[in-house]
């Protein structure tokens, strides 16, 4: 696993998925919904999930910005591949957790993120060990998502790929990783999600029949 660059701003995104790439495909609010949310709505917000997630300094994020507004094209295009690969993942990892066959298109597709992210990673070694470490690139733009892909390669390749879940929520629907002792969370929040079903069926089993 890469190293985690420390935050040092209040985070843009929430992070809740208990891994990179999922994080990344939630940034899609409400996919499933009539009117999804694109939380990646500007470069800047793709740098702001990066810094967030960790995977970015925040004195390189605040570089790839000034570099984006002097580079709008190349800024654009990189937003496009980010959606792209997002969507790619998505397809990917929503087939794992609801045990339909990966598409191989979107396979294919995710798969070139991950050998492009692959040509921009070295092991380098740290306190004894090795780890994953991409070069600075700082003029790249699409260095933000070389981390992302290969957070996605290392789930799909782990164990842990089985323990992928989708909210139980139909108005949520957040993928996640069940980390959970027994592997039978069903939310992606109890905090949030978890506790508004709570109230809910608190209110069917106590609500009188005529209501």
């Amino acid at each position: 696993m890469q190293k985690k660059t420390p935050r040092r701003r209040p985070p843009q995104f929430e992070l809740i998925a208990g891994a990179v790439c999922l994080d990344f495909v939630n940034t899609l609010d409400d996919r499933f919904s009539d009117h999804p949310k694109e939380l990646l709505a500007s470069y800047r917000d793709l740098v702001r999930f990066a810094e967030d997630a960790g995977s970015l300094s925040q004195q390189h994020a605040d570089h790839l910005c000034r570099h984006s507004d002097q580079s709008l094209q190349s800024a654009q295009r990189a937003l496009k591949s980010a959606i792209q690969m997002r969507e790619a993942m998505s397809e990917v990892f929503y087939a794992r957790a609801n045990g339909r066959t990966v598409p191989k298109a979107a396979l294919a597709v995710l798969n070139g993120y991950v050998q492009q992210a692959a040509q921009h990673a070295a092991l380098v070694p740290h306190n004894g060990h090795f780890e994953w470490q991409f070069d600075p690139a700082h003029d790249n733009l699409e260095s933000p998502l070389w981390p992302i892909a290969r957070s996605a390669a290392e789930l799909l390749a782990s164990d842990q790929l089985q323990y992928v879940r989708a909210c139980a929520s139909p108005t949520c629907e957040w993928l996640f990783l069940d980390e959970s002792k027994n592997h039978r969370r069903r939310w992606c929040d109890m905090t949030k999600c978890g506790n508004r079903a709570k109230v809910q069926n608190f209110y069917n089993r106590n609500r009188k029949p005529d209501e």
